[in-house]
C-alpha cells in the first residue's frame, strides 16, 4: 500500500457554504487524515495525508467541494509523505 501526501486549494464560493464541515464527513469515510481550513483571502485549503487511493478521491471530491459551493479554479501540490495526522481536523483562523 502506498501513501501519499497532497496540499490543495480551492477558490470560489468555498467559504460559509459547509465546505469544511462536508469534507470532513468525506474525509472520515475514507479514512484520510491531516486537516482544511479557510484563508483569509476567501479561499480554503487542505492537506491530506493517507493511502493513495483514498487520498486521490478526497482531492477529485475537493475540487467540486459541496453541493452548494462553486469551485471555480484549484491548486494542487504533492508533497513528502510525513504521517504528521492522527486525524481530519476543521483548523480555524
Amino acid at each position: 500500500m502506498r501513501y501519499i501526501r497532497v496540499r490543495i486549494r480551492v477558490y470560489g464560493r468555498v467559504q460559509g457554504v459547509f465546505f469544511r464541515q462536508s469534507a470532513a464527513i468525506v474525509a472520515e469515510k475514507l479514512g484520510v487524515f491531516g486537516y482544511i481550513q479557510n484563508l483569509e483571502d476567501g479561499s480554503v485549503e487542505a492537506v491530506y495525508e493517507g493511502e493513495e487511493e483514498s487520498v486521490k478521491k478526497m482531492v477529485e471530491w475537493t475540487k467540486k467541494g459541496p453541493s452548494t459551493a462553486k469551485v471555480t479554479s484549484y491548486s494542487i501540490t504533492y508533497e513528502p509523505y510525513k504521517e504528521e495526522f492522527k486525524s481530519f481536523e476543521i483548523r480555524y483562523f
